[in-house]
């Protein structure tokens, strides 16, 4: 992708919210966001798991030193999404590739995010690892009234797969009752190909959760998040799904994934061998969407957004353009995660 083309892009989600006070109204502007943390696990071996695996558990010299480190980036990170609108950090956020409660009550309370009083909801997964996915949220905005967690099953070969758990969390934004369900997918260990059927599986297992949540609340907004190891584009996703990029195209029922129509603009959030992928994706069910009615009585999305700013981006070498991550050929780097951050905004006229 050109500069030109990526800095109107830049441009184009960088427009302030104008109808924020428009005609007399006044507008609540939540942020909610999704993070891959690429590896957080604590420096501590767990003989239940095989954490001793996990970059951190491989240095040799400084584990707490860079443990501290990097809870303290992903913590500065946290803190800016979203900020520059809704004049906080994310109201809601979801995040994959975490040890343990442990790391995500050191992450909540670093520096950057302790003033925003973070509530925490975390599962132990089966993943062999230990690797789990949690649900982050300020008390002051978000008040859950109930979270489970589901294993997708999923068998390859006849053999359980131990893969991460799907987070639901129901609960009140401000006061509107919305349902998230956080995710992180089967790797492509083994070849995009051969490991189709365990993503597909995943997602039949989302629409398990979806069709459990409408049995109670029939109209029930909710938010599908995660790092899905698929593009918006693959099978998971159009013919398990059926997500619509196209608001035009979205019926009651419908999935809206804003992130298709970025990918096919040639946005990402990670590279692998020179290849693009936007695998970390926020999408939701149809009350969610404005659909040019400009009806924001209740919460609606405003804007999607990747955020990849510059200090979140390698800058030279081999792996120019890539997110800076935190480890690599068994080194820490100093950087932040492989993936970029996604977020969106949910705005409601205030009453």
């Amino acid at each position: 992708m050109s500069k030109k083309i990526f800095l109107l892009f830049i441009f184009s989600f960088s427009i302030t919210l104008g109808f924020s006070q428009k005609n007399g109204k006044k507008y609540n502007i939540r942020t909610i966001a999704f993070y891959n943390l690429e590896n957080l696990f604590d420096t501590i071996n767990d003989v239940t798991k095989e954490d001793e695996k996990s970059p951190i558990m491989e240095l040799k010299f400084n584990r707490s030193k860079v443990y501290w480190d990097k809870i303290n980036k992903l913590g500065s990170t946290l803190a800016q999404i979203g900020e520059e609108k809704a004049k906080t950090s994310p109201a809601i956020i979801g995040v994959s590739e975490i040890e343990n409660l442990n790391v995500l009550e050191d992450l909540v309370k670093s520096k950057h995010l302790v003033k925003n009083d973070y509530g925490i909801i975390h599962y132990d997964s089966p993943d062999k690892r230990g690797i789990d996915v949690a649900f982050l949220y300020q008390k002051k905005y978000f008040k859950p009234i109930h979270h489970e967690a589901f294993n997708p099953n999923i068998y390859r070969d006849n053999f359980k797969v131990y893969t991460r758990d799907q987070l639901l969390v129901s609960g009140y934004l401000d006061d509107e009752l919305i349902h998230v369900i956080v995710n992180h997918w089967p790797s492509r260990r083994g070849g995009e190909a051969a490991s189709r059927p365990s993503r597909e599986k995943a997602a039949y297992q989302n629409l398990k959760i979806i069709k459990q949540v409408r049995t109670q609340d029939p109209n029930a907004k909710i938010l599908i998040m995660g790092d899905f190891n698929d593009d918006p584009i693959n099978s998971s996703f159009k013919n398990v799904l059926k997500t619509k990029s196209r608001k035009k195209n979205v019926n009651e029922g419908d999935l809206y994934n804003p992130y298709e129509d970025m990918f096919r603009r040639g946005f990402n959030t990670l590279k692998y061998r020179d290849k693009i992928n936007l695998f970390d994706m926020i999408f939701f069910t149809s009350p969610l969407l404005d659909k040019g009615e400009k009806d924001f009585s209740t919460y609606k999305m405003y804007k999607a957004m990747i955020f990849n700013k510059r200090f979140l981006t390698t800058k030279k070498g081999k792996y120019k353009g890539y997110p800076f991550r935190s480890f690599s050929n068994g080194n820490y780097t100093g950087g932040y995660s492989d993936h970029y951050p996604v977020y969106i905004y949910l705005i409601k006229e205030k009453q």
